[in-house]
């Protein structure tokens, strides 16, 4: 057989290699094909080595693994009439393959236009001061309320992080002035509450003091000792109250004998 009599055979085989080798079609574990036979769905295949006829079937590759969606930065207006750019971060993962290819056009797109809306939505409901302390519960908000919306596309969220609430700086010297007022609050109530509880324990010591009149000389030795470490110039000497009670007590007689001048 000479060279002339193979070359018609060559063109016939190249094209059935090509047929072949587009017909078969390996996935892996994390991908699955949505097989389509004439337009219409004819079922889910793979991992593995399928085979697809070419021009008959058609076959559309979904990625299982989760998927980091970043949701650009939004201008969001909170309850209290703050504006804020916030931007957040949503995982999510194809669970039911023929939904998302047959039930939306671009999930991925769809998703992300969806959490764009529901970040607004949500965080529009709240204060501030709520964006910035709560944000475990604003992201669980999120993810259920974006979540429950994305099921029927086949697709589940796994969570959603809000990353940055970016402020002006006029809000950031105000917060920064509520702080301070806040902290000023707080350290006079403190004080105020010191005060009250060192009143109560004095009323309690005086009344501990006219009850037992050794107490009261006792007192009267400790401050003599205080005084005296701090170098005092000034000499102190208790009187005792009984003597002092008797004193005037010998004196009201002689006041009450004595009669007033006449004039």
């Amino acid at each position: 057989m000479n060279l002339g009599d193979i070359i018609p055979y060559i063109a016939p085989t190249v094209v059935l290699l090509l047929i072949l080798g587009s017909a078969i079609k390996i996935l892996p574990e994390y991908e699955r094909g949505v097989v389509f036979f004439l337009g219409r769905f004819q079922g889910v295949k793979g991992p593995g080595l399928i085979i697809v006829i070419p021009g008959i079937q058609q076959i559309v590759r979904v990625d299982l693994r989760v998927i980091t969606l970043d949701v650009p930065s939004q201008d969001v207006i909170s309850k209290d009439n703050v504006t804020v750019r916030v931007n957040a971060v949503l995982y999510f993962r194809v669970v039911d393959p023929e939904k998302a290819i047959l039930r939306v056009e671009d999930y991925g797109a769809a998703t992300s236009q969806l959490a764009q809306t529901t970040l607004r939505s949500v965080l529009g409901k709240h204060d501030l001061d709520e964006m910035l302390s709560e944000r475990d519960k604003l992201n669980a908000d999120i993810q259920e309320i974006i979540d429950a919306q994305t099921e029927e596309w086949g697709i589940k969220v796994a969570n959603v992080e809000i990353k940055h609430v970016d402020l002006n700086e006029s809000m950031i010297r105000a917060i920064a002035r509520q702080a301070e007022a806040e902290r000023e609050r707080r350290a006079k109530v403190i004080h105020a509450e010191g005060e009250l509880q060192a009143s109560k324990k004095l009323v309690e010591a005086a009344e501990v003091m006219s009850v037992n009149s050794g107490a009261m000389q006792l007192r009267y030795l400790q401050t003599l000792a205080d005084m005296s470490n701090n170098n005092s110039s000034t000499i102190v000497f208790p009187l005792p109250m009984d003597l002092v009670k008797t004193f005037i007590q010998n004196q009201r007689p002689d006041k009450a004998g004595q009669e007033e001048p006449k004039p």
